[in-house]
C-alpha cells in the first residue's frame, strides 16, 4: 500500500515527533516531516505584512502517519524539543486509502498580530 512507503519514508528521514492532546496527554509517537512554511503558501494563513516586510508568524508545515488524524483543538506537538499548535490540518487520501496527514503549524509561543493567542 502507499501509505505505507509514506511512514517508511518518514521513519528514515523524518523527525521525532510526539502528539499531546489539549489536556497534555501523549497521545504518540512516531515520525514526521516539517519545514518552515515560505511566503507564497503563508497567503491563506493570514500573515501580515510590516514596513519592514512580511511577518512569518511562526508557521510550518507538517506531513505525518495517516494513522494520527492532527485536530486543530488545541492538540500540540513536540518536536526538537519545540512545541507546537496544530493551526490546521487534513487527511490526504489517494482513492479511498488515506496516505498521510496534512497540516499547518505555529510553533507555541509566536505571537500572531492577527490572531491573539489563548
Amino acid at each position: 500500500m502507499h501509505s505505507t512507503a509514506f511512514e517508511s519514508a518518514l521513519k528514515q528521514f523524518g523527525r521525532a515527533a510526539r502528539l499531546f492532546s489539549p489536556g497534555g496527554e501523549q497521545l504518540a509517537e512516531y515520525h514526521a516531516f516539517v519545514q518552515p512554511l515560505r511566503y507564497k503558501n503563508k497567503l491563506y494563513l493570514y500573515g501580515v505584512h510590516t514596513e519592514i516586510g512580511y511577518n512569518s508568524q511562526g508557521h510550518y508545515l507538517y506531513l505525518g502517519p495517516a494513522a494520527y488524524t492532527l485536530q486543530d483543538d488545541g492538540q500540540e506537538l513536540e518536536i526538537g524539543g519545540d512545541l507546537y499548535r496544530v493551526e490546521r490540518a487534513e487527511t490526504v487520501f489517494l482513492a479511498d486509502d488515506p496516505l498521510y496527514v496534512w497540516a499547518v503549524i505555529r510553533r507555541k509561543g509566536e505571537v500572531s498580530l492577527t490572531h491573539p493567542q489563548i
